[in-house]
């Protein structure tokens, strides 16, 4: 009998356990970025600064590159990165040149006739690398917060059907979105009701939202949104309507995902195994190249090959890649 008891009370005392660590997770999973910066201390413009990341006007503003830097901006701030573009580039560089001193002191070893092409093309080799890497890495981390997003958007939309036919008006739908929803989209949608507390309009906050994050979806629920403000009509039905179009969106998409595995993995080997080969043997035997630069159908060559990885590219993405 008291073995018995023992095993009860540990069984008890294990559940309780698993029981307030699971609550925990619960909870930080609720809690998003925007949230825990506001618990903080830190005052709300200063939140929505850090979320959005606006920087105040630099000198890459007044140069002709200031538009490629606003988009380099954006799609970092997709990939759900701290850092702007400048600081990507830089960690990204002194990763190349980490690679350089590697290959330098393994060209070291050996005995070189000619250094200098030996070290430039080794140069180019862990720049080209690091840099394959460091775009791979924010493509796939973007594409991994997007799809977060739009898997939660049904849910954030249930949540506001369920505020609105309980009476409560559009913006405290979206309020109540923003402290129940984890990150990314909890957070986005506390930026809708920061721009609007702000003084900006709902729907310009909702087309910010929508040209910030990059989803279609979210695209959608916006004009939804802005139609309805012009036309009315009953939106909690229209919500409810859209969550199902984009459940069903989603399903196809999951479905279009596992019938193109095969021909997707495929097509990223392809795509990065020149890259990888090409950067590998520049690093580490530079002469490999070095030693054909005086041959006149070598630089005709390169270039050839070079025009038709990027038509090759073309046609794979063409072919992996699909509409509905």
């Amino acid at each position: 009998m008291v073995l018995v008891l023992v095993f009860m009370a540990v069984v008890l005392g294990g559940q309780a356990l698993f029981g307030l660590f699971m609550g925990a997770r619960e909870h930080g999973q609720r809690v998003n970025r925007r949230l825990t910066l506001m618990a903080s201390g830190m005052a709300p413009d200063q939140v929505y600064q850090t979320l959005l990341r606006k920087t105040r006007a630099s000198w890459i503003g007044r140069t002709p590159y200031g538009a490629l830097h606003d988009r380099a901006t954006l799609y970092c701030r997709q990939a759900g990165l701290s850092a702007g573009p400048l600081q990507v580039v830089g960690f990204t560089a002194a990763v190349a040149g980490g690679l350089w001193l590697a290959a330098m002191v393994f060209l070291r070893s050996s005995p070189i006739s000619t250094p200098f092409p030996q070290v430039m093309m080794a140069a180019v080799g862990a720049a080209g690398l690091s840099g394959a890497v460091a775009l791979m890495w924010i493509t796939n981390r973007r594409a991994s917060r997007l799809r977060r997003l739009e898997e939660q958007l049904p849910l954030a939309l249930d949540v506001m059907v369920r505020a609105l036919r309980a009476g409560h008006p559009v913006i405290s739908a979206v309020n109540l979105v923003t402290q129940e929803m984890s990150d990314p989209i909890g957070s986005e949608f506390g930026l809708v009701m920061d721009e609007t507390t702000y003084g900006g309009e709902f729907k310009d906050a909702l087309a910010s939202l929508a040209r910030r994050t990059g989803s279609a979806d979210v695209a959608f629920f916006s004009v939804s949104i802005a139609i309805q403000n012009e036309t009315g009509g009953n939106l909690a039905e229209i919500l409810a309507g859209l969550a199902t179009v984009i459940r069903g969106r989603a399903s196809l998409n999951k479905r279009i995902q596992a019938l193109s595995s095969e021909g997707r993995m495929s097509a990223l080997i392809l795509s990065l195994l020149p890259i990888l080969c090409v950067s590998a043997v520049s690093i580490f035997h530079p002469e490999f190249y070095t030693s054909k630069f005086s041959d006149p159908a070598f630089w005709p060559v390169v270039g050839g090959v070079v025009v038709l990885y990027l038509i090759g590219q073309l046609m794979i993405r063409r072919i992996v890649q699909f509409k509905y």
